[in-house]
């Protein structure tokens, strides 16, 4: 109870083996943070086709940049599969630190703690890496996750996106997440999505609009259980 009170004060994320499909309605984070900048941001994955068809998450984020290093967040998340109402999972707070930039990449760290509601409490890590050239923005986060459960080994996986500035406000890319495995196990035959992503930001309207929108094809071990996943992002910039 004493972890539901503290966690239910900061927000909502979810972990589970059913719904365990890499970047189902995760975020591919930055490596810098705007001071004093507040973000609002709901992210939607779906499972299209296959056995897995009609799973889905949904994210609700709110962060706020308290100085041009640090910014904190917490974290909303439900989740729904076919046939059953959609339910809330855990809840997270997660933290992102700007450590500096090393030649023309810029590096952070991340951490979150997940409160979960049915099953083990969780702990996640990222090394976060981005790269902004002219109109091009590459991101890479490397993910380690560890279930509080002395049996359980820490997961590894990555998230990746390269998008470059095309008309206007409008930019196209590519995105890929995937499962690297364990230390002990390191690129298993293992479940990946990569596809195409467009993002559109929208201003003029007091805080700042972006759409995301993506279709990820699944590959390696993914294909056992669906042929691929539906991307939806709103986020607003206060």
């Amino acid at each position: 109870m004493r972890n539901y009170l503290i966690g239910a004060a900061l927000a909502c994320s979810v972990s589970t083996a059913a719904l365990a499909a890499p970047g189902l309605g995760d975020e591919i984070y930055g490596a810098t943070v705007e001071s004093g900048e507040f973000e609002a941001e709901a992210r939607y994955g779906a499972l299209v086709g296959g056995p897995d068809d009609g799973e889905d998450r949904l994210k609700l984020e709110a962060a706020y940049g308290v100085n041009d290093r640090f910014r904190i967040g917490v974290v909303a998340e439900f989740e729904k599969e076919p046939g059953l109402p959609r339910k809330a999972g855990a809840l997270a707070i997660e933290a992102i630190y700007a450590l500096g930039r090393v030649g023309s990449i810029d590096i952070a760290a991340y951490a979150e703690y997940e409160v979960a509601l049915d099953g083990t409490d969780k702990v996640e890590t990222k090394l976060l890496l981005q790269r902004r050239t002219g109109p091009l923005d590459i991101r890479f986060n490397l993910i380690a996750e560890k279930p509080l459960d002395s049996a359980a080994q820490v997961a590894l996986e990555y998230a990746f996106s390269a998008d470059i500035e095309t008309f206007g406000e409008l930019r196209l890319g590519v995105a890929a997440f995937g499962e690297l495995g364990t230390f002990r196990h390191f690129l298993p035959d293992a479940e990946h999505f990569a596809g195409p992503v467009a993002k559109l930001e929208i201003e003029g309207l007091g805080p700042e609009l972006e759409l995301q929108a993506g279709y990820l094809f699944a590959l390696g071990k993914a294909r056992d259980g669906t042929n691929g996943q539906f991307r939806l992002t709103l986020g607003l910039e206060f």
